[in-house]
């Protein structure tokens, strides 16, 4: 008699770029040929976290991991592991173990990776099936639903203002007060939407939680809906998200099939719609009033405020807008109460928080810890540490609007007050890692020219004063700053964050503030010394070979100007005025002779 197995592929938009769709297909295709199709399950699930790992398969009932699967592998894993029960142990899972002094196999569950986070909203991500609903209803999926269908509106309010959720777009405004303000207008037109028009970068905790589990959000607006009296929603969802967006799509084409969305909800009287709304990109429209306008088929400009949408909102009316991860917790909180939620986390930052985990990491991916963790459990228990035996040198928390945090702060724990504390923020949940390598200056001007593209051009500090701000950092980093360049790049900062209209601009100059308290001395030799220590402005370097060259020629094959010369197995030279400092030859060099001077 066969064992029965579920063989379960990451479908996340990063492991279906690396076709882990044709890999499914190969395990469809072999299965079926072996007779096995009646014993062994194969479906597509949401992210399971470590995208560094991907294509990912997990075979369960045993929970093993494999990492980076090819099609290739699919023939050696029926072979071995479903006919045999034997793990295919190349490609499964290892970590290093202390006691043993070596790398031994360890499973989903046993992985520091899952170990140390909490998944709340990301519960059934790498769990369920996304496009079938009845998966979600086995992980008891509209039970909150009918829960809160049951209950007064105010009562669901009071749930969630009890319970401590905050806004896990940024903000971290309090969801139930939010829900009472709207709230006082029960009885006309009024409006629920979802903001999914994620757009830090490096930013994907609210695609993937779409992607793995539209559903949970689908039941929050409902819920939603009926506690504030409105019959109609939307979800804003950028464009560049197809996979996201089908699936959501999808999902809440089954909720109309199951009663689930439209007319009388659970006979409970109640209606609601839920239609999906496409934006184009527009990293401002994650502003909510520009995402307001945008949906009225507007230009994405904010607006001033107050009046607050919760008073005067879509199309003047009543509006709640909450993120993606938001609305993926209140199902959790409305079945098991808010108590269960407030024993989560800090004494103002209740629950879990989902961040995107990258830059110089050795496990980048998708993790949700509980509020209070350290940043230094983060990037070292969790993401594995920096790579390449290179030094951490600093992280920065919140995207464009955040500021970076130095070694200093690896203890800090994240919640929303301490971020700010320390000069930085929580943002939607973005945490880019930088090593010895990077310059925080060239970090500081990404970002301005992140910002300067996305500025709506609506008021003048931001449209003007972001440019200037990036030309500023542009003449340091091409060494043609000074002293007084510095003082007027601060200025600058306090002048544009104190008069721009939205959070946009005000939170703007943040990267560079940030930069410029961690890391001044940075800057000033930048404008003093005309160096660049990390070797990453061009225009204030020089590559130089040491006598560490043992004259492979591998330098002089991959420069694409032909500035190196030496003959083999002799020490080679480098012709600075034809060198365009490119770094090819850094790259290739097997012993490291070539160095930034």
């Amino acid at each position: 008699m066969h064992k029965h197995y579920e063989i379960v592929l990451c479908g996340g938009s990063g492991c279906v770029s690396s076709k882990s769709q044709l890999i499914k297909q190969k395990f469809e295709e072999i299965l079926t040929r072996e007779n096995l199709s009646d014993f062994v399950k194969v479906y597509m699930t949401g992210c399971f976290g470590m995208c560094e790992k991907g294509p990912v398969v997990v075979v369960y009932p045993d929970q093993t991991f494999y990492a980076k699967v090819k099609i290739t592998d699919v023939e050696e894993i029926v072979e071995s592991h479903i006919k045999k029960g034997l793990i295919v142990d190349r490609i499964c899972h290892h970590e290093f173990d202390e006691k043993l002094q070596k790398m031994v196999y360890k499973n989903l569950h046993e992985m520091k990776f899952h170990s140390a986070q909490k998944r709340l909203a990301l519960r059934n991500c790498g769990v369920i099936d996304p496009d079938e609903i009845d998966e979600y209803i086995g992980r008891d999926g509209y039970f909150a639903l009918e829960k809160a269908l049951r209950m007064e509106p105010k009562e669901i309010i009071q749930l969630i203002t009890d319970s401590g959720l905050r806004g896990r777009g940024g903000g971290g405004f309090p969801t139930g007060l939010k829900w009472q303000l709207a709230e006082r207008f029960r009885g006309g037109q009024s409006y629920v939407i979802c903001n999914a028009d994620e757009g830090d970068p490096g930013a994907f905790m609210d695609r993937s939680i779409l992607e793995g589990d539209s559903h949970a959000v689908i039941e929050a607006m409902i819920i939603n809906g009926y506690a504030i009296g409105a019959n109609q929603g939307f979800v804003y969802i950028r464009a560049e998200y197809p996979l996201a967006v089908k699936r959501l799509q999808n999902a809440i084409n089954q909720a109309y099939k199951y009663g689930l969305l439209g007319k009388n909800i659970m006979n409970s009287g109640f209606d609601f719609d839920l239609e999906i709304r496409l934006g184009a990109g527009a990293f401002v429209c994650g502003e909510e009033t520009a995402l307001i306008s945008s949906i009225e088929g507007r230009r994405g400009m904010p607006r001033n405020k107050p009046p607050f949408p919760a008073e005067h909102g879509l199309w003047g009316k009543p509006t709640i807008i909450n993120n993606v991860e938001t609305y993926a917790n209140i199902p959790q909180i409305i079945l098991n109460g808010p108590e269960w939620f407030q024993k989560i986390g800090t004494e103002r930052s209740k629950g879990t928080k989902v961040f995107a985990l990258g830059g110089k990491i050795n496990i980048t991916g998708l993790i949700e810890v509980p509020m209070g963790t350290t940043l230094r459990e983060v990037i070292y228990d969790i993401g594995g540490g920096i790579p390449n035996g290179k030094k951490f040198k600093a992280v920065q928390t919140g995207g464009p609007s955040g500021g970076c945090l130095t070694e200093e702060d690896l203890d800090t724990p994240i919640d929303y007050d301490t971020l700010i504390q320390k000069g930085s923020m929580m943002g939607s949940g973005g945490i880019i890692v930088m090593d010895e390598d990077n310059c925080m200056v060239d970090v500081a001007k990404f970002y301005l020219d992140f910002i300067v593209d996305e500025s709506c051009g609506k008021c003048t500090p931001c449209r003007e004063g972001t440019r200037r701000l990036y030309e500023l950092l542009e003449k340091i980093t091409e060494g043609k700053g000074t002293l007084e360049t510095l003082e007027e790049l601060k200025q600058l900062c306090y002048d544009v964050k104190d008069t721009s209209l939205c959070g946009l601009g005000q939170t703007a100059p943040n990267p560079i503030l940030s930069t410029f308290n961690k890391f001044y001395d940075e800057y000033v030799e930048h404008v003093v010394d005309k160096k660049c220590r990390a070797g990453v402005c061009k225009s204030l370097t020089t590559l130089y070979i040491t006598d560490k060259c043992i004259g492979c020629t591998k330098c002089v094959r991959n420069c694409p100007v032909n500035c190196i010369t030496g003959e083999l197995r002799k020490l080679h030279r480098i012709d600075t005025t034809k060198c365009i400092k490119c770094g090819a030859c850094i790259q290739n060099c097997p012993v490291h002779a070539i160095i930034h001077v």
